[in-house]
């Protein structure tokens, strides 16, 4: 039995919108992965300044979305976890159940740039390939420094993906729900259903 790669995709996901199953399916195609996995998370440590959206919403928002992908997963290993979502947690969990996968774990340039801040960074790059989309969001210099100190300091291995600008964020969506605007065409269309239906984020800023 060879070796299935398996990218994971993790997140609030509040809501999930097209720049992030473009970016799940740029890396899928690049790095001829056999599947992406979209893993919510229960309780983001990052997010603790702000109110969000019950794990059970946003999950279904991340498996309407996904659902017309075969190769599109959603896993809810960290929403069965009690207390905070760590990176390095999941990641660890997966290396013990599934011995016979190789992860690559997809992140923004945003987060690359302070990844070895995050919770055990050391155990996310022992256990994942890094595979980061820049939207021209830094100039190639200076992550080509950020993947040199990571590579030196935590032997990681941190890969590009070739991905076409869309300047789309989860904040704007939630912003322009609130704002009483169309959210049509930023999200897939089960989405923008499920919110309306569901009347989410009209009282949120």
């Amino acid at each position: 039995m060879g070796i299935k790669k398996v990218g994971i995709m993790g997140g609030t996901f509040d809501p999930i919108h097209i720049a992030h199953l473009q970016l799940a399916e740029c890396a899928y195609e690049q790095y001829e992965l056999d599947e992406i996995r979209f893993i919510p998370a229960k309780y983001p440590p990052h997010k603790r300044d702000r109110q969000v959206l019950s794990e059970s919403i946003r999950a279904s928002m991340v498996k309407i979305a996904i659902a017309p992908n075969p190769h599109f997963t959603c896993s809810d290993i960290e929403l069965n976890r009690d207390g905070y979502s760590y990176t390095s947690d999941t990641l660890s969990d997966l290396a013990v159940m599934e011995p016979n996968s190789r992860f690559y774990f997809i992140v923004g340039v945003d987060s690359l740039n302070y990844m070895e801040k995050w919770h055990h960074p050391e155990e996310i790059f022992s256990k994942a390939v890094i595979l980061c989309a820049n939207r021209d969001e830094l100039p190639r210099e200076q992550i080509d420094e950020k993947i040199s100190f990571l590579r030196r300091n935590f032997g990681a291995d941190v890969r590009l993906i070739d991905l076409p600008a869309l300047d789309i964020s989860s904040h704007m969506i939630r912003e322009t729900v609130a704002s009483g605007r169309s959210i049509r065409y930023y999200v897939t269309e089960s989405v923008y259903d499920y919110i309306l239906k569901h009347h989410l984020y009209r009282e949120m800023r």
